[in-house]
This record gives C-alpha cells, sequence and structure tokens, in this order.
C-alpha cells in the first residue's frame, strides 16, 4: 500500500493508515488525517476509543506498528531535541510539582527545555497573565483548584513557544466557566498561527474547534467542520418551522414540491413543527417562506435554520455507524 505523503505546505500532521496494536483488538487502526498548521482539531469519542493513543503517536511517545505519522514532514518517534521544542503536550492528569509554587513550577519547566533564567524572566509572567494565574503566582501548586492546575499546565506547556499544543482532555473535570476560558486561551493561541490538537469528552467543544475527528473503537469515523458534522448526523441543513396547527399538512404538502427542498418531516416531538431539509438553510430560508406567504398565504411564527446539538450530533453519528457495521456483518 503506498502510504500517503505530506504534500500540502501548510499541513502541521499527516496520518497516513497508521495504526498501533497493542493485540487484542486494542489500540488504533487505519487513522487518516490532516491537520492544517494555525487550526484546532478536536477529538471527540468515548472513553476507552483511542484518543490518548492517537496523541501520543503524534507527540513520538508511541510508533505507529503500520502505516506511518508525520509532524512538520518528519516521523515523530525520529524527532532530535530541537524538533521536540516544537510540541507542547499538556496531558490528562496534573504531573508538575505539588510542593513548588506556581512561579517555580514555570521556571522548572523552562530549565528543562535548556531556557536561561532570563529567558525565562521575559516569558513567564506574560503568561501567566495570560491563563489568569499572575496573582497566584507564589501559591503552591498543591493549594490550586483543579482549574488553576489545568491552567498552570497550559502556561508550562507554551513557554517554550511550542508550534504544535496537543491538549489530551485539558478541560475533563472543569466547571463551565473555566472550561470557556481554557477555549478562549485556545482560540487566541490558534489567532496567534498555532496547530492545536485537543482531545475532550465534553462533546458541546466541537463547536470551538474548526475540525472535528469522531472516533470509535479505535477507528475514525469522520473528520468535518461543526457544521459538516451537524449537516452529516441530519442528512443536510435544515429549516426549522412553526405553524397553525390546523396549517401543518397543507404546508408540508406545499413545501415538498418547492424547489430546492430536498425533503420534508415533522419536527420531533411537535405537533405544529417542520423540519425542511435543503443544501443551504440560511439561503433558503427567505425564499421558502416567500413561497409559503405568496401560494398559500401562510406565515410561520418560528422560521430559523436548525442547528442539532452536538450531543445528539455524536449520538446519530454513533449510531449510524452501528446501523452500518451491522448490514456489512449480515450482507
Amino acid at each position: 500500500m503506498d502510504l500517503i505523503k505530506p504534500t500540502d505546505e501548510n499541513a502541521a500532521i499527516v496520518m497516513g493508515s497508521a495504526s498501533h496494536d497493542f493485540g487484542g483488538g486494542a489500540g488504533v487502526f487505519d487513522i487518516d488525517l490532516t491537520i492544517q498548521k494555525g487550526s484546532i482539531l478536536g477529538i471527540i469519542g468515548p472513553s476507552g476509543c483511542g484518543k490518548t493513543t492517537m496523541i501520543r503517536m503524534i507527540n513520538g511517545i508511541l510508533d505507529a506498528t503500520s502505516g506511518e505519522v508525520k509532524v512538520f514532514g518528519k516521523a515523530p518517534t525520529t524527532f532530535d531535541a530541537i524538533d521536540k521544542t516544537r510540541i507542547g503536550y499538556i496531558p490528562q492528569h496534573f504531573i508538575l510539582y505539588k510542593n513548588l509554587n506556581v512561579e517555580e513550577n514555570m521556571h522548572f519547566v523552562g530549565g528543562i527545555f535548556g531556557m536561561t533564567a532570563d529567558e525565562r524572566h521575559e516569558k513567564i509572567e506574560p503568561l501567566l497573565k495570560f491563563v489568569d494565574l499572575l496573582d497566584a503566582r507564589k501559591r503552591l501548586a498543591r493549594q490550586l483548584s483543579g482549574g488553576m492546575q489545568r491552567r498552570l499546565m497550559l502556561a508550562g506547556a507554551l513557554l517554550h513557544t511550542p508550534d504544535i499544543l496537543i491538549a489530551d482532555e485539558p478541560t475533563a473535570g472543569i466547571d463551565p466557566i473555566l472550561r470557556a476560558r481554557i477555549w478562549e486561551n485556545f482560540r487566541e493561541l490558534r489567532d496567534q498561527g498555532k496547530t492545536l490538537l485537543v482531545t475532550t469528552q465534553y462533546v458541546g467543544e466541537a463547536a470551538y474547534c474548526d475540525q472535528v475527528a469522531v472516533m470509535r473503537k479505535g477507528r475514525l469515523l469522520t473528520v468535518d467542520t461543526p457544521q459538516g458534522l451537524q449537516n452529516q448526523a441530519m442528512g443536510g441543513e435544515v429549516i426549522h418551522l412553526q405553524v397553525r396547527e390546523d396549517q401543518l399538512l397543507e404546508s408540508m404538502q406545499f413545501l415538498k414540491e418547492v424547489p430546492g427542498v430536498l425533503r420534508v418531516e415533522n419536527a420531533p416531538g411537535e405537533i405544529d413543527g417542520i423540519f425542511v431539509f435543503v443544501d443551504n438553510a440560511r439561503e433558503m430560508l427567505q425564499y421558502v417562506l416567500s413561497n409559503l406567504k405568496d401560494n398559500k398565504d401562510i406565515s410561520p411564527r418560528i422560521a430559523e435554520p436548525y442547528l442539532l446539538p452536538f450531543d445528539e450530533v455524536f449520538v446519530k453519528l454513533i449510531q449510524d455507524s452501528e446501523k452500518i457495521q451491522t448490514m456489512e456483518a449480515l450482507a
């Protein structure tokens, strides 16, 4: 099999049919993935689906047992010391020294990367300000909340100015306000040109990413934009309408004949709701409303593009995958 070559100059990470087989069905298999520079890729999936294994292959902790992984055109398992400084890594669990204070931990991390005292002093204060820990710089790490420890690890991972930041479930167990702050940090880094790879069990965080990879049982089900995932789950873009209950049947029958409408369904759980499936909901919305008004004198009281919640998107994609596997097994 010819392996995928990272010919895209804008690609930070390329995985070509990459697998790491632990044996007994455990591992990740046949991963094809390209991550562009200056973007955020979110990896979502249930616990044990292979998210951590995949990022360990990307940062060079694990080698591919088949296929290949390239980071900036080079296999990460062959990285030299300079190459390794291009990657920042935030593991799932706090790994810094709990009996050192925030500032001391930052100096320790900088020392690992060979930074001089002057270089560390120049960067530590702005980074602690960036993650809202400047006022806590003299506090022992063991006295920090879980969210503050996560932000300290983020600051430490950025101290040596990496080009790629890999974060393994950085918001696990953190309250929604702190999660939002961490994602604000991630988006700022993306806007600075950094490439971010973030795993998460919080499916709703997919909305913060440029691309989302959905994993299940060690395999990549799909990679798409957040909007693209919603379209995959729904089978197209959707306009949500609500009309009077006595106008429902007439509206649905008429809308099925409107050019550009792919199909029409009852909105689940609504006695007066309609889902109108189209290629582009925002462009078609006014056209659909004008047709209803001009031809049937019907003006919906609700008319808007509909976005399926990401929890439901994830469930739908997993269910569809299971159906396909069942059909293939029976064939």
